[in-house]
């Protein structure tokens, strides 16, 4: 049989506390997925946390990592009290992941929205011509080199990366229609590309309440009915990563890892 402690006897380390968590930079890049995902995971299942502050500022970026940082954080947020936070940008993959949480309180002067996607695509085949280098593929079906970098798109890769652009981009829409209990067509009015202040959006639906970071921990401390007790949280980067950050050799990876990635197709939420 188990008892209760009296509160007064209860371990600081395991007090009821707001987690205030920080999602900073280009997501896929400076917020990278897999990390973003176990940390918030973690919060769900800690019984210490009862509610979640995400600070961001975040300009968006790859849209199936900002997809799955959203995705996880929906089910945090389905259990927890969870506020976002803006203090200077939440745009759109920035924005999605802060349209998972119940609440967005942003500062009246930051901007939020661009909601839209890009699809970029690197076309060298001139340069090679200039260098005198040639690509040889080998390739069974039709559409199965359309992404490669060596040739221009034929008129059959352009329609069908219209056709992924209008598929990412109708997901975008509804998916923040759906989190903010939105009318999709009035959602798509929004969608773009546009920037907005805070002030604005707020008239607009996209955003709850204007205020400071103050104003979403109080928010959190009353969804939460938990005191003012915080707990700072940060994507910790796997030890190998931080081990080398300082090397040579990891100057030389992220330098061939940015090159190799320019030169790959990309569908992003910014």
């Amino acid at each position: 049989m188990e008892f209760a402690l009296p509160r007064a006897l209860v371990p600081p380390w395991k007090t009821p506390r707001i987690a205030v968590l920080e999602i900073t930079g280009t997501i896929g890049v400076q917020v990278r997925g897999p990390a973003m995902v176990r940390t918030i995971r973690s919060l769900t299942q800690d019984s210490r946390i009862r509610a979640v502050v995400v600070e961001i500022d975040s300009p968006g970026g790859s849209a199936p990592v900002s997809d799955a940082i959203y995705s996880e954080l929906r089910r945090l947020s389905a259990r927890k009290p969870t506020i976002a936070f803006v203090m200077s940008g939440a745009l759109s993959g920035g924005y999605l992941v802060a349209s998972a949480a119940r609440k967005i309180v942003a500062v009246p002067t930051s901007l939020v929205g661009s909601i839209g996607v890009i699809m970029t695509r690197p076309v060298v085949q001139e340069l090679m011509e200039k260098v005198g280098v040639k690509m040889v593929m080998t390739h069974r079906g039709d559409l199965k080199a359309m992404f490669q970098p060596w040739q221009e798109p034929s008129e059959a890769e352009k329609e069908k990366v219209i056709a992924l652009t209008d598929e990412y981009y109708e997901w975008f829409v509804d998916t923040v229609a759906t989190a903010r209990d939105m009318d999709p067509k009035k959602v798509k009015e929004y969608a773009t590309g546009e920037v907005f202040t805070a002030a604005k959006a707020k008239d607009m639906g996209l955003v709850d309440e204007l205020g400071d970071l103050e104003t979403a921990i109080d928010m959190a401390c009353e969804m939460g009915r938990t005191p003012r007790r915080l707990q700072y949280v940060r994507a910790r980067r796997p030890l190998i990563d931080r081990l080398m950050a300082r090397s040579s050799a990891a100057v030389a990876q992220a330098i061939f890892s940015e090159a190799e990635q320019r030169l790959q197709t990309r569908v992003e939420f910014r």
